[in-house]
């Protein structure tokens, strides 16, 4: 009897003494200032125009959509080797390229674009190998590649997550790519002749006075047929050759300052990374790679329109062209 006694009392002080939170009294108020702290950490990030070639994460307002032309003359300066190596890139080359880019919300989260090239033209002069007639110089141009892409957001972002969304493409050869005529000098090549299925995730993070972005994309290109080498054929014609091309990773990062409502400055690093297939035959196109930055400016004309320049420099690579290109594009709303 003495020992049940015992152990009530150690119990009932041990009751008495456990704090007051376990048995459901309400915060003291630090507590609660701290916890309402935290919720509202995080605030809302600003309108800005978005990277230029890094693709964004946040879905558009259902039944919104905006319509965004982009202007880029490419100047090629070198070309990389298979050791990424510079050299020379054997003439001077110039590409001046008009896409339209129109963006839809059809649903909550979701948002889908088509994109197209309506126009490209090409410029070669002072070429090291000439035409068949002598030709060092050409031009030429027309429409490009058309894409189709649907995303949708998987996570919205709050004080501790960043926004994730999921994305599928697909890319349509609407660009001149075979039977080209070698007094062109290549300038008639005006799309990848390829069908590229694309599959990745977008991000993106508001961290005051930053926006971060990234993606991370793998695509999938079908087998096409194109022109070969002329110089593989006795007769001097240019044979039809089956490619199989190399499945590839895209990886691009992005960070805005956002110094002021108006004006946001902009940095961006792209790249593509070739790789074997997962589907299909071997490929019998040599791999490539290419690594480029680019630096650029925002500015927020009011609500609904917003301009962005800036230049895209190829700095490593192998197994293609080095250029310096020059971009500007420009976004408006509709809603």
């Amino acid at each position: 009897m003495k020992q049940t006694r015992f152990w009530l009392t150690l119990l009932l002080v041990n009751w008495l003494l456990l704090p007051a939170t376990v048995w459901g009294e309400p915060p003291t108020k630090s507590e609660a200032s701290m916890a309402a702290a935290s919720a509202t950490a995080w605030e809302e990030p600003p309108a800005t125009f978005g990277p230029i070639i890094t693709d964004t994460a946040v879905p558009p307002d259902v039944g919104s959509w905006a319509i965004q032309p982009t202007f880029a003359v490419s100047c090629v300066v070198d070309s990389f080797s298979p050791s990424w190596q510079r050299e020379s890139a054997g003439g001077d080359f110039t590409n001046f390229s008009k896409d339209i880019k129109l963006t839809y919300g059809p649903i909550e989260n979701m948002e889908v674009f088509i994109d197209m090239v309506t126009y490209t033209h090409n410029w070669a002069s002072d070429v090291n190998e000439p035409g068949p007639g002598g030709e060092r110089s050409a031009d030429f141009g027309g429409i490009g590649d058309l894409n189709l892409t649907a995303k949708y957001q998987l996570v919205a972002e709050t004080a501790t997550w960043p926004t994730i969304t999921a994305l599928g493409a697909i890319d349509f050869p609407t660009g001149h790519f075979r039977h080209l005529k070698p007094g062109n000098l290549g300038t008639d090549e005006l799309g990848g002749g390829a069908y590229t299925f694309t599959l990745g995730l977008n991000t993106s993070k508001w961290i005051k006075p930053f926006y971060l972005y990234g993606n991370l994309w793998y695509s999938m290109p079908t087998d096409f047929t194109a022109d070969g080498e002329p110089d593989s054929d006795p007769l001097g014609h240019t044979p039809q050759v089956h490619y199989h091309p190399r499945d590839f990773v895209t990886l691009n990062l992005a960070a805005e300052w956002v110094f002021t409502e108006k004006w946001i400055g902009l940095l961006e690093l792209t790249s593509t990374w070739d790789a074997g297939r997962l589907i299909g035959p071997k490929p019998n196109m040599s791999p490539a790679a290419l690594v480029s930055v680019l630096p650029g400016i925002e500015y927020m004309a009011w609500e609904k329109l917003y301009f962005a320049l800036g230049v895209n420099i190829d700095v490593a690579g192998k197994e293609t062209d080095a250029a310096v290109t020059p971009i500007f594009s420009f976004v408006y709303e509709f809603n």
